[in-house]
């Protein structure tokens, strides 16, 4: 697959790019860069592509992602629905590992900072309070100026650092390939599984959209994304069913064929292997967490 290589500007008086987004389709493609992406989303839900990870993200997450490593923020349709006018609201901090300098990350008390910076080359989702606090520290940083502004940065990556909840998102072993030739295909696979994960995808049909016979698309798509297309689809449902679940709107059985499962046995337990939880414990552990935040900012 060919990710496109988004080329970040900065300016003659900063030295990293910060900066606050309130629409969903920044950057909305398949795509790498070689600068860091420290990302907060204070606002706004939808499906979050990291390397070979798959999985929802919403309003709160904190996520940095490391030099060229593909990504892809798919904010949910409703974000794009212009009668219903849903806005995002996003802090986006992009910077080179080396804008301090060859030698600033090698000094003993930054080891830290350097240690999170190469397991962001996986990508890291930050959890628990310093989830919050790296939030508060962007809102900050946005508004700084002057060297404020790279003490923040560095505050922010030392809390990823000590934090202890913090989860390594893509692979060890994924690798992402360059050739021109595969420039849009990838991109247009997510889009099509995007938009068909509720029902029965032919293989063919899937193959038809990559512009690929049906037995090179299989072994295509395993060799690119380290998996095979239905685990990858089901990757997605299981993400639809996390935001139902979080939502709280309709039973448990409902969002199972919602999701595009046709069999609650099998919805149980992939809904298992890919978040380690059975929906309700997940859905039950979602709103305890929501619960116990709220009262921390009273």
């Amino acid at each position: 697959m060919k990710p496109q290589l988004l080329k970040v500007s900065t300016t003659p008086i900063n030295s990293f790019s910060a900066r606050q987004d309130n629409v969903p389709y920044i950057n909305n493609r398949w795509h790498y860069h070689n600068e860091a992406e420290l990302i907060h989303f204070k606002s706004g839900n939808g499906t979050q592509f990291i390397g070979d990870s798959i999985k929802r993200f919403r309003s709160g997450d904190v996520i940095l992602i490391g030099s060229n490593l593909p990504h892809y923020w798919r904010f949910d349709d409703v974000y794009f629905d212009e009668q219903i006018k849903t806005t995002a609201d996003v802090r986006v901090i992009h910077f080179n590992e080396n804008f301090w300098g060859d030698t600033f990350l090698n000094l003993p008390e930054n080891k830290l900072i350097r240690i999170t910076l190469e397991k962001a080359r996986r990508g890291i989702q930050i959890g628990g309070q310093a989830r919050q606090d790296i939030g508060d520290i962007l809102e900050l940083l946005l508004k700084a100026e002057g060297t404020k502004k790279i003490i923040l940065l560095m505050e922010a990556l030392m809390a990823i650092g000590n934090s202890s909840q913090v989860k390594l998102l893509s692979s060890m072993g994924f690798k992402h390939n360059f050739e021109e030739t595969e420039n849009d295909r990838i991109h247009a696979i997510y889009e099509f599984s995007l938009a068909n994960f509720k029902r029965k995808i032919p293989t063919g049909e899937v193959a038809e959209i990559a512009h690929v016979s049906i037995n090179y698309f299989c072994r295509y798509f395993k060799s690119r994304t380290r998996k095979t297309y239905s685990q990858f689809i089901n990757e997605i449902r299981i993400g639809h069913a996390c935001k139902l679940l979080i939502e709280n709107k309709i039973n448990v059985k409902q969002i199972c064929y919602e999701s595009g499962f046709y069999n609650f046995a099998s919805f149980h337990k992939y809904f298992k292997s890919i978040t380690g939880k059975s929906p309700l414990h997940y859905q039950r552990e979602f709103h305890h967490e929501r619960k116990e935040s709220s009262s921390l900012m009273i």
